[in-house]
């Protein structure tokens, strides 16, 4: 180095360029109070009034409790069996959605993602709600195991003999299933809180390290993340008939759960904006990119399930082609195959390959919802087929026989997870107020 170079330590470096990691205190506090500046930051951009969600909530709530009331007598004039199964169907969708809510969470806290700031503290609420989703499901669990094994024929005395099911026992046992239960539960509950309690805490102190307390935690929160996922698909819906088994179950049903949330919270969103909130600090090119996550998520779900279907077809081994058959051929389920496979996968492929499509709040908003719909409608042609099958054909009413007691159970569990959502919405800020990255969201651009 020539002695009339200055040593590259002596450079000083603009404060926009400045790594995160090297400013002071004082110009973070510097940094705080322009942010505190900003004309999105206005207090009644990015709060809603006191009261706001009371209606709403009350009306979800009453209509849950309503759709629950007639699933449980239509458990007496249909049969338990059907009852629980459209339950379910709706359970399992709120269960995918704050699932894939608490994974997106981590992914930004571990990618160190700037431009999610101002939208993580939906997928935050929406993650916040897998203790309820957790409480639904011990109902589910208690129903199961007292009724002796409605739909997880596996706990019934009269499959004792099955020699499949005696090789699986050492998995599919009462005791084993409990414990696994508790896991999912306790890992559920720790990591959204985690993740929720931390950042309503930065909202209050502005302190630093708790984004790196968060992506520390998302680090580890992952891996048991995706574990506990897999095994919740293979316990609940995969063991739905004890004889099928895919290795790609976990992946398919997480493909769901992804997709389901960035949905809901591009819903949440766009409401919000409809409501005069979060101008300026959710735009077009922050939907723009939730755009392109749902637009991949269903890639990803189409890629996953055709894979699936495809190693199954070509190893045809009986208990896994089996569960096909049923699907797609004499079951009565062909036309609901053909309506995942254009309907959850190339019509929304083909509209939201438009660049104005994930630009325009509203059209976004629809296909959000579209693919909710596309959720569900996935959720019953796992579920609903199981309801009629062995001894208990001779009952069935057809695809359309008792369609308003799965139009009730799907909509109990969605209500009631609804209620606790927009109550969960209404409580906090609707941006994390003092994230260290929300300069870099308040700016965010779209180039692509």
């Amino acid at each position: 180095m020539s002695q009339t170079q200055a040593p590259a330590t002596s450079i000083p470096i603009p404060e926009r360029e400045t790594p995160r990691a090297y400013l002071t205190e004082a110009q973070w506090r510097k940094r705080l109070d322009k942010l505190a500046a900003h004309p999105a930051m206005r207090h009644d951009n990015i709060h809603l009034p006191e009261g706001a969600t009371t209606k709403l909530s009350g009306l979800l709530l009453i209509a849950g409790a309503a759709a629950l009331v007639i699933t449980i007598l239509g458990a007496f004039a249909i049969n338990a069996r059907h009852a629980l199964a459209a339950f379910e169907v709706g359970l399992f969708t709120c269960v995918a959605m704050s699932l894939g809510a608490l994974f997106l969470t981590m992914v930004f806290h571990s990618l160190n993602a700037g431009w999610t700031s101002t939208v993580r503290r939906q997928f935050e609420n929406v993650a916040s709600l897998l203790p309820v989703c957790w409480v639904m499901l011990l109902g589910v669990v208690l129903i199961e195991v007292l009724g002796g094994g409605i739909l997880l024929t596996w706990l019934s005395e009269e499959m004792a003999g099955d020699h499949l099911l005696e090789q699986k026992s050492p998995f599919l046992n009462v005791g084993f299933f409990g414990v696994r239960f508790l896991i999912y539960g306790l890992v559920w509950l720790v990591l959204s809180q985690i993740m929720v309690r931390t950042s309503l805490k930065q909202d209050e102190t502005g302190q630093r390290g708790l984004t790196r307390v968060m992506r520390f935690n998302s680090g580890w929160g992952l891996l048991v993340f995706a574990l506990t996922t897999a095994f919740f698909a293979f316990d609940f819906l995969m063991a739905l008939d004890f004889r099928f088994f895919s290795t790609m179950w976990g992946v398919y049903f997480f493909a769901s759960a992804a997709l389901a949330s960035v949905s809901v919270v591009v819903l949440v969103l766009a409401v919000l904006k409809g409501m005069g909130r979060l101008t300026g600090a959710v735009t077009e090119e922050h939907f723009h990119d939730l755009g392109k996550l749902i637009l991949s998520f269903t890639v990803f779900w189409a890629y996953i399930a055709f894979s699936q279907y495809f190693l199954i077809w070509y190893s045809n081994i009986p208990e896994e082609t089996a569960w096909y058959v049923y699907r797609t051929g004499e079951g009565g389920y062909k036309a609901l195959f053909l309506v995942l496979a254009f309907g959850h996968f190339v019509a929304p492929f083909c509209i939201l390959l438009f660049r104005k499509v994930k630009r325009i709040t509203g059209l976004l908003a629809f296909m959000a919802a579209y693919m909710i719909a596309m959720t569900v409608a996935d959720m019953i042609w796992i579920v609903r087929p199981m309801v009629y099958v062995g001894e208990h054909a001779s009952e069935n009413p057809g695809v359309w026989g008792g369609i308003w007691l799965d139009a009730a159970g799907i909509v109990a569990p969605l209500c009631i997870w609804g209620f606790f959502l927009v109550r969960a919405v209404g409580a906090s800020p609707l941006i994390p107020l003092k994230d260290p990255m929300l300069h870099e969201a308040l700016a965010h651009k779209n180039y692509v």
